[in-house]
């Protein structure tokens, strides 16, 4: 089921066959010359060539890939937000996706290009060694290539031979049934496995672990599926293919060590690791010496206070050496470490602002400061304005302006607290 649907795919791009034989029947020229031209290391190493040169001319869009992963990674949270808010209209989300990734210059289909682009050879491949091993002259392949790769074997197995072929079929190859499968298992369980730490180098390493998002799942997942994707469908592939295959999962594989290892998702393990690195290169040289150095640096000075926790350590360490960062990516020695900074972008040791303990009410009219407050300060005493009973006799006195022990000797009486200033008028002491 699966040979005869990859079949009827490698039939519609059977017109990439002539162009994809005539670079294969080109290196075969160069490695016959060395190893001979019916060994299997001259026709797998022209295969191998093959892989190299379609990758080459791929590496813009894989820089496309990378760039378009990372802003998926990075808009999650808003997509995510958009699905909450128009859940119950799948029109208008589609409508405020499309406007995200418009505005954001993000294109989705852009992490599959390179797999898009690289499956018509891939197929081209396939249907050129299915030619060879129905001994049908293909492409740029003529009679006396075509006899030349029928000889080939690699490690045994003939290059278009099949694990699924029957005992019979390999016969007419010249190998046996054993060595057939012994080899295509190996190199289909290596297929699948460097797939598989691809992706898992992918999630590991390069994610921002600080968020949480749908796409990460869905990563995950594929991490998973993929492998045993191409575990079932290995077993349908010739030997050719699988050469083909696990050289462009190995070419991956390193492409992207080295994609995460020089440029990182922020936030993430790499990224960590890298400053780290850089860190103490910058330390033990008092400088940053590369290009590339100094174009981290500047990054990170520019973000401010939007720096992650790991840019936050990486410029707090130069601080403790006694070196400070600059805005065009150089470090300069300093007399005095720069201050250093906490998670909040502040200087550390800085006191948090507090906001005074509220008082109250029996607190605030009998003037006693609640513990951590402020105490405020003195004002003149407010005159109350309750009236108190005073006794009869006390108002004639109060007329005669004699001597009292609230009157001076200039004869002006002293106003009591909580009493008004000046003539005091009486309480009648009639009541109704």
């Amino acid at each position: 089921m699966i040979s005869d649907i990859v079949n009827a795919i490698s039939g519609v791009f059977a017109f990439l066959t002539t162009p994809v034989s005539w670079v294969i029947v080109q290196f075969h020229k160069v490695f016959g010359a060395v190893f001979g031209p019916d060994t299997g290391w001259a026709w797998g190493l022209s295969i191998v060539s093959l892989v190299v040169l379609i990758r080459i001319c791929l590496i813009p869009l894989f820089v496309k890939q990378i760039k378009a992963t990372r802003n998926m990674q990075l808009l999650q949270p808003q997509m995510k937000a958009i699905q909450e808010r128009y859940k119950t209209d799948k029109q208008r989300q589609s409508e405020e996706m499309m406007k995200l990734y418009k505005e954001t210059g993000t294109n989705p289909l852009s992490s599959c290009l390179p797999i898009l682009v690289q499956s018509p050879f891939f197929f081209a491949l396939y249907h050129t060694l299915s030619g060879i091993a129905d001994n049908k002259k293909i492409g740029v392949i003529d009679q006396s290539l075509l006899d030349s790769a029928q000889k080939a074997h690699i490690f045994g197995a003939p290059l278009a031979a099949k694990f699924t072929d029957s005992a019979s079929e390999v016969a007419k190859m010249g190998a046996s049934l054993t060595d057939v499968r012994v080899v295509t298992a190996i190199m289909i369980i290596l297929m699948s496995a460097s797939q598989f730490y691809t992706q898992r180098q992918l999630m590991t390493k390069n994610v921002d672990l600080t968020v949480k998002t749908p796409f990460m799942q869905q990563q995950k997942m594929l991490m998973y599926v993929f492998p045993l994707i191409f575990l079932f469908m290995g077993i349908n592939f010739p030997v050719g293919v699988l050469v083909y295959w696990l050289t462009t999962n190995v070419w991956t594989m390193g492409q992207q060590m080295t994609v995460i290892s020089r440029n990182p998702t922020p936030g993430s393990k790499a990224q960590a690791k890298m400053l780290e690195v850089l860190q103490k290169h910058v330390v033990t040289h008092s400088s940053t010496r590369t290009k590339r150095e100094r174009n981290i640096v500047k990054g990170i000075v520019a973000k401010g206070r939007d720096r992650n926790e790991q840019e936050r350590k990486f410029i707090n360490g130069l601080s403790k050496a006694g070196l400070a960062a600059q805005a065009d990516g150089t470090v300069v020695k300093s007399s005095a470490a720069t201050e250093v900074l906490d998670e909040d972008g502040m200087p550390a040791g800085t006191p948090k602002r507090q906001q005074p303990k509220r008082q109250s009410k029996s607190q605030r009219q009998t003037g006693v400061t609640a513990p951590g407050a402020k105490p405020e300060p003195s004002s003149p005493a407010k005159p109350s304005l309750e009236k108190k009973d005073e006794p009869e006799d006390a108002a004639p006195q109060a007329k005669q302006g004699g001597s009292t022990p609230a009157t001076g000797a200039n004869g002006r009486s002293k106003a009591k607290s909580g009493q008004r200033k000046g003539q005091q008028r009486s309480k009648s002491s009639s009541k109704k």
